[in-house]
């Protein structure tokens, strides 16, 4: 039997972060969460900010966890939600709380950026979706607004990246988070210097953009001898998190898609190069960079925000329930009576959630959902309904066939959901792991560190280690109705 290797995965997410330590041997992982922590975003003065260096001692705290489990450690890894950022400088380790993407600042500066660019120039240099929350609408607000931050900034690094500079002090971005940023050629494997010169930034604050799967360093000595460990190499595996979790889908062969399920839907296919046909800046679709150079074609769904929203505000209004007691309320309220499009504007910031849904309901003529059940199944229903409606789009612009869809995240443990959107899909859904993102930077270490020769053989360990669950379509009838529904609602 091989000697297992330990390698350790700092998952941040929009809601909670951890350490993870996964052990890789005889073709399987086994994975030990070793501590969770809380993330959500801080308000500073009307502004929503992340508060990132209480992140990094949390990090800390986990590596002490992991060290008092072993001491042999053979690499680490950090992943997290695209677009945002951190600034630093030769001698300031952090400029300012980075701003968190829902923040209102990009209200003004996405337009605004979009009227002195031009979309087709946009799309043209990045083949990106385009969303307000993207990078390059925040670091337009910096030029306008923070000036004298960015004049002494020496580079602007995504949230993983910068955590990976405060273990190691190297500084890089890896390519999965920079081409979010709506800053970057898919093609041309570059920062886009038009784009550049129109925001007014310095260059210099552009740093240097590495593979995923790089190493780029290795824990530094101050922080192993301040946290008895030894020091031990330190990868950017894909720095953002869906980059993660798709190198995550267990997946053979062709025909497949993927959802990455959690406070966000990230659906779609996986491609060996950009598509950039005008189908794709039609659609509002993406071309995201991934491990062994893969594209992820997809388009973000504002996914499981909008039930997390409404349970919150239930919960703060008085109600004392649950996520599996919502879902089970939800399962035994009647089917298809009131649809919403997930992706409308005005679901994307938070606060008056059930308002929103309600008001969505009345302005489109269709019954108001009162109950928690009702609802959660309103919700739930328009979630399995994007994906169906995404999936064929998928299949028309790329004149290809899907078979099945792959749901990993968090999300996957939502069987009703599951269940719906094989119903509303017509095809089979398969779910899980539940834990792609953490195994897909760690298994990505693995194939770093020469243990895995490949993403396909860690597909395969993935499938050796994991039970996956599948959902056959049910009542195509009615599913038929309700997506020409959906398809026809405007506001």
């Amino acid at each position: 039997m091989s000697s297992a290797k330990n390698y350790v995965a700092c998952d941040l997410g929009a809601e909670s972060g951890r350490v993870v330590l996964g052990k890789v041997a005889d073709g399987k992982v086994r994975l030990e969460e070793c501590h969770r922590f809380p993330t959500g975003p801080t308000v500073v003065n009307g502004s929503l900010r992340w508060n990132l260096l209480k992140f990094y001692d949390e990090i800390q705290n986990g590596l002490s966890a992991v060290g008092k489990k072993t001491k042999e450690i053979d690499g680490l890894s950090v992943d997290a939600w695209g677009v945002d950022y951190a600034y630093f400088s030769e001698k300031e380790p952090l400029l300012g709380l980075p701003f968190h993407y829902r923040d209102a600042r990009t209200d003004t500066t996405f337009p605004n950026f979009m009227k002195l660019a031009g979309k087709d120039l946009i799309f043209s240099e990045t083949g990106v979706q385009f969303m307000q929350i993207n990078t390059l609408y925040q670091l337009y607000d910096d030029a306008l607004n923070r000036r004298p931050l960015v004049e002494i900034a020496k580079h602007f690094l995504g949230i993983a990246d910068y955590v990976h500079f405060l273990l190691c002090q190297e500084a890089s971005v890896e390519r999965s988070y920079v081409s979010t940023s709506q800053l970057f050629s898919p093609t041309e494997n570059r920062w886009s210097g038009r784009l550049i010169d129109l925001l007014g930034l310095p260059e210099r604050v552009f740093a240097p953009v590495v593979d995923s799967g790089t190493r780029i360093g290795a824990l530094s000595a101050e922080l192993a001898g301040r946290l008895n460990l030894k020091s031990f190499p330190i990868f950017a595996t894909c720095s953002h998190d869906t980059g993660a979790a798709v190198a995550a889908v267990p997946a053979k062969g062709e025909n497949w898609a993927y959802l990455s399920s959690g406070t966000w839907s990230l659906l779609g296919v996986e491609l060996m190069k950009p598509f950039l046909g005008e189908a794709c800046l039609s659609n509002n679709y993406t071309n995201e960079l991934g491990f062994e150079r893969t594209v992820r074609f997809l388009r973000n769904i504002l996914g499981l925000w909008i039930l997390q929203e409404t349970r919150r505000e239930m919960v703060q209004n008085g109600a004392d329930i649950d996520y599996p007691a919502l879902v089970k309320e939800a399962e035994n309220a009647p089917a298809l009576v009131s649809i919403i499009h997930p992706n409308e504007p005005e679901f994307l910031k938070p606060g008056n959630m059930i308002a929103k849904v309600q008001n969505f309901c009345r302005r489109t003529g269709q019954a108001i959902p009162e109950t928690p059940g009702a609802l959660a199944r309103c919700i739930l229903e328009s979630l399995a309904l994007s994906y169906a409606s995404q999936l064929a789009q998928l299949e028309q612009m790329l004149g290809i066939e899907i078979k099945v869809l792959h749901v990993v995240g968090g999300g996957s443990q939502n069987r009703l959901l599951n269940r719906l959107t094989a119903s509303a899909a017509g095809m089979l859904v398969t779910a899980g792991p539940v834990e792609a993102t953490a195994l897909g930077n760690i298994l990505i270490q693995a194939v770093a560190s020469g243990e895995l020769g490949s993403l396909k053989d860690l597909r395969e360990v993935i499938r050796n280690s994991y039970t996956i669950e599948e959902f056959e379509p049910e009542d195509a009838g009615p599913w038929a109705d309700a997506l020409q529904r959906y398809e026809s609602l405007t506001k």
